[in-house]
């Protein structure tokens, strides 16, 4: 029903204004075909298929020269967003599959698998991958201690939601952000987040029209190199489909942690993924990774791993050696 109201909500705003929804259309269908050949993977192969995952998103990022045809956009703007995003997934992915083995080296190694990614990430010059992929190690490690999931995703709810302010106080230059993180962000990306917040002043409810952000900002006009986007994902939403764009975003998200939280996977591979997921949400509130149909289709992927029902028994905790387990037993 969610992604059914994304896309229909894209085809009204359009049609009000004449914009070009094949985008968002596209991305709807990616994380529906992602989420469903997730579900039907991870039932069959709860352990290769995650593991296959993080394989393929770690040679999409390092084998080929570039995520996506056209214009190579220079760095910052460019396809650093999609880079990060994909490797982040792909190190979530080989941790869900190190918490779905019973076999404690090949757990090892999955989680070496990971360290690996957030090598590689090192190795192509993205801080944000190293960070992203480094912070999904340490909370999947750390998910193997909470028995409970609701308050580990209730926390990585209240993380995206602050990034997602950030990036909006930003845009507004409240309290002087701009000035303070104008280095870090580029001014070139503050300008296009202004021109994004003032599109969205300019008509509230529906937006500008989904596509049309490049035609009306004056930032991206004045750029040689443009591909047309605010980067940062709630802030297009909101100038381009209006507060219900950025609701249906925010319905998206809560509705992917609804679903791990209802999943039958164990708690560590579910809070190992809403992790993964949680960093990607970040990484799309201050650049452009959702604009890429690989992120958009592994983020699916990923989150259709984590809530299938596995075919066959999953162990919940490390295993207990035999002779302690004897030897605990009261008489």
């Amino acid at each position: 029903m969610v992604l059914g109201t994304c896309a229909t909500w894209s085809l009204i705003t359009a049609a009000a204004h004449g914009g070009r929804p094949e985008g968002v259309l596209l991305a709807v269908l990616a994380v529906a075909a992602g989420y469903a050949a997730g579900r039907i993977c991870g039932a069959l192969l709860p352990v290769a298929a995650p593991c296959a995952a993080a394989l393929a998103g770690l040679a999409l990022t390092t084998a080929p020269p570039r995520l996506a045809p056209g214009p190579e956009i220079a760095a910052p703007l460019g396809q650093a967003g999609a880079t990060a995003a994909v490797l982040t997934l792909s190190a979530g992915a080989a941790c869900c599959a190190a918490w779905a083995t019973p076999a404690p080296v090949l757990r090892f190694a999955l989680r070496g698998l990971a360290g690996g990614i957030a090598v590689a990430g090192a190795a192509l010059g993205s801080t944000t991958a190293v960070v992203t992929c480094c912070g999904v190690l340490l909370c999947s490690l750390a998910a193997g201690r909470l028995r409970h999931r609701g308050p580990g995703l209730a926390g990585l709810a209240a993380a995206a939601a602050t990034v997602t302010g950030l990036a909006w106080a930003v845009a507004a230059d409240a309290g002087g952000l701009a000035v303070s993180l104008e280095d870090r962000l580029t001014s070139h990306r503050v300008a296009l987040w202004r021109d994004a917040l003032h599109l969205a002043h300019h008509d509230v409810g529906l937006g500008v029209g989904p596509g049309r952000f490049g035609e009306l900002s004056a930032t991206a006009a004045r750029s040689t190199l443009s591909d047309g986007k605010p980067h940062s994902a709630p802030l297009q939403m909101a100038a381009e489909q209006g507060v219900v764009g950025v609701l249906l975003l925010a319905a998206a998200f809560c509705w992917v942690l609804f679903a791990l939280w209802r999943a039958a996977r164990p708690t560590p591979v579910v809070l190992t993924a809403g992790a993964a997921l949680t960093a990607l949400a970040a990484v799309a509130a201050v650049g452009n990774a959702l604009s890429f149909t690989t992120v958009s289709v592994g983020a699916g992927l990923l989150a259709g791993l984590a809530t299938a029902r596995p075919l066959t028994v999953e162990p919940t905790a490390p295993e207990v050696p035999a002779a302690f387990e004897r030897q605990s037993r009261p008489a």
